[in-house]
């Protein structure tokens, strides 16, 4: 049987940033990283649209969900962001900052920072793939980890499967059950996240695909209550919603609905307005009609599509709506109801809710409490993050815990 001092069980983001650190802290051990993918580093070449959002200029816990936001704040200071940013000076990749405070390599491609992670990692660690884990045992003297591909005896293993998002990318959330039958528990609920929404098909924004705006989109408790709200560009699209606004509601509504089945989501298509300024604003004679009235604020398409929806006529003269017609059109406007059917699942989410709790591992090492040797970095755990780069520095910061621990 094959022996190792360490293995690393999957070589994405925070599985390579876990190779690097434990071949840094001691160059002299055989490390060994074992990946299901015939390519390596799927969901970084996809990511930012192929150009890699490695992180943000500002990061704290405020950004995530999941376990409590001690614990998630107690591992990020473990890696922080000015460290995220030298270390991948340090390997050759420079990142330059956006004005959403998004930090990107300055080449714009994702291979870049794919391949100076792969390079790096293999300065002192193994790469071996495609290889499928299936199993992994508890010994006396550590663990042995086994596949169709052979077996490997080591004392120390981490745990860097990823969640179920991207399941073509080999994240298919097996890794869960690896750490259950270590002693863990994963989280009641497991869903997508960063995920677009589904609506009707016959619903009029489907039949607005393309269209991208500014929209404020809120999750409120069927008592009314707002349980979140984000306010960024929102696509419509074919199947119903998109865009960085609606990826990072969707684990908000999504969770909402499990505890409320009459929870809701809505838009504001113009969310610097409210309903009365609204109101107002269709009472100012020198409006004329809705179209021409609200034009600089919204595209033509929606703005006739929301007033279709209202019932009302977009080539109306303000001065002859009735009351009923500025009150149907200031919702229509301002607090759209948005009869969501689902999500697009696990194939199109960026990320995963849930997995194994941080209160099972111990903060400064990210070893486990109930299996010594055992470590857990990355989305395995219970914690994701908002568009931006959030999740990949969770990555970093977790890995390089796991990895000068391990």
């Amino acid at each position: 049987m094959e022996q190792s001092d360490i293995v690393i069980i999957g070589a994405g983001a925070a599985g390579l940033m876990a190779g690097i650190w434990a071949g840094r802290i001691n160059a002299n051990r055989r490390i060994v990283l074992l990946d299901s993918a015939s390519k390596l580093g799927a969901k970084i070449l996809v990511a930012g649209g192929g150009r890699c959002n490695v992180t943000h200029d500002q990061v704290d816990a405020s950004a995530y969900a999941g376990s409590s936001r001690h614990a998630i704040n107690k591992v990020l200071r473990r890696f922080d962001v000015p460290e995220t940013v030298a270390f991948f000076e340090a390997i050759g990749v420079r990142l330059k900052r956006e004005d959403t405070g998004k930090l990107f390599p300055v080449t714009d491609s994702a291979r870049t920072v794919l391949q100076a992670l792969l390079d790096e990692t293999r300065r002192s660690a193994s790469i071996q793939h495609p290889c499928r884990v299936e199993r992994v045992e508890k010994t006396d003297g550590g663990f042995v980890v086994s596949g169709a591909w052979g077996s490997i005896r080591s004392p120390k293993v981490v745990l860097a499967t990823g969640g179920r998002s991207l399941p073509k990318t080999g994240s298919d959330g097996f890794g869960y059950t690896l750490a259950k039958s270590l002693g863990h528990t994963i989280t009641p609920r497991v869903f997508p996240a960063l995920v677009p929404l589904t609506l009707p098909r016959d619903h009029f924004l489907c039949s607005l695909s393309g269209i991208t705006v500014r929209a404020a989109l809120d999750v409120r408790a069927a008592s009314g209550k707002k349980l979140a709200s984000f306010t960024d560009s929102t696509l419509c699209t074919h199947f119903g919603l998109s865009g960085p606004s609606v990826l990072d509601i969707s684990r908000y509504y999504l969770e909402a609905k499990l505890d409320d089945p009459a929870a809701t989501l809505t838009a504001n298509w113009l969310p610097d307005e409210t309903p009365e300024s609204v109101d107002a604003a269709l009472r100012d004679p020198g409006r004329s009609t809705i179209l021409r009235g609200f034009s600089h604020q919204l595209p033509e398409r929606l703005l006739r599509a929301l007033c279709a929806s209202a019932g009302v006529d977009a080539t109306v003269p303000g001065d002859r709506l009735t009351r009923e017609h500025r009150k149907a059109l200031a919702r229509a406007f301002t607090q759209l109801p948005l009869p969501v059917t689902g999500s697009r699942g696990y194939t199109y989410a960026e990320v995963t809710a849930g997995g194994v709790p941080l209160s099972e591992l111990r903060l400064e090492t990210m070893e486990s409490r109930v299996c010594p040797g055992l470590y857990l970095c990355g989305e395995i755990c219970d914690v994701d993050g908002r568009i931006g780069g959030y999740n990949f520095q969770w990555a970093w910061s977790s890995g390089y815990a796991a990895g000068v621990s391990v």
